[in-house]
């Protein structure tokens, strides 16, 4: 009875793994993973690698040694026509941009004073950081094709950013400095830019619209209108 018992057990699994196997063979032979994709989406991430140049500077006011920045995220890329070589992307990323400069600022009493670093103050650093909450929106047009992701690529767009968090440093025949979230700054910045290249090696540049100081930051009286340039290299990521 055993025997018996054990060989129909037997018999039956076997014939279920048969039948699965038969199955996965079914859809294997289904499924053509070389067959083309006619609905791909292109570029969905990104690294940014900028030089940082300030506008509309107060005489005097001077950048000194390298201003660089990096920002990366992720786009969603909504292609708009037949042959997706025209899309629309939407998506968030982080930025920081770093400027070294001789712009001073000192707080006392919760009140921020700003000054020109004159040549008689010897400083070995004196920078200002800013993180970014990125919000990118561009319209994109590329030559690429369901078969390659090797092409020409023009994509240019508006960039909202958030600061969240800023951080000044100073190290000077004055002393050391440090003075985190300025309530100066302008929290919101805004701005235009425009990313070309083929395959890997794209170029990029942005113009920020509005100022990265509050009118209520000066010198001598004098409004700190300073916005931002920046220029560098994009990678693009599937």
């Amino acid at each position: 009875m055993r025997i018996s018992l054990f060989i129909i057990t037997f018999f039956t699994t076997l014939s279920i793994f048969a039948q699965e196997n038969a199955i996965k063979n079914e859809v294997k032979d289904e499924i053509n993973f070389d067959a083309v994709d006619s609905l791909y989406r292109e570029d969905q991430f990104y690294l940014n690698i900028t030089y940082n140049s300030l506008q509309k500077r107060i005489e005097g006011i001077q950048q000194n040694k390298l201003s660089p920045g990096i920002a990366f995220g992720f786009l969603r890329d909504m292609p708009i026509n037949k042959n997706r070589t025209v899309s629309i992307a939407a998506g968030l990323g982080y930025s920081l941009a770093i400027y070294n400069q001789n712009l001073g600022i000192s707080n006392a009493n919760g009140v921020n004073t700003y000054e020109v670093l004159d040549s008689e103050i010897t400083f070995s650093k004196n920078k200002q950081s800013f993180h970014y909450i990125d919000l990118p929106i561009e319209f994109r047009w590329r030559n690429s094709t369901p078969e390659s992701h090797i092409f020409w690529r023009v994509y240019s767009g508006v960039k909202l950013s958030y600061l969240f968090y800023d951080e000044y440093k100073s190290v000077s025949s004055n002393g050391t400095v440090k003075l985190s979230n300025n309530k100066d700054l302008n929290q919101f910045q805004y701005g235009i830019y425009l990313a070309f290249g083929w395959n890997t090696w794209n170029f990029s540049a942005y113009y920020g619209l509005n100022p990265l100081f509050k009118s209520s930051a000066k010198i001598d009286n004098q409004s700190i209108n300073m916005n931002t340039i920046n220029f560098g290299l994009m990678f693009y990521i599937l």
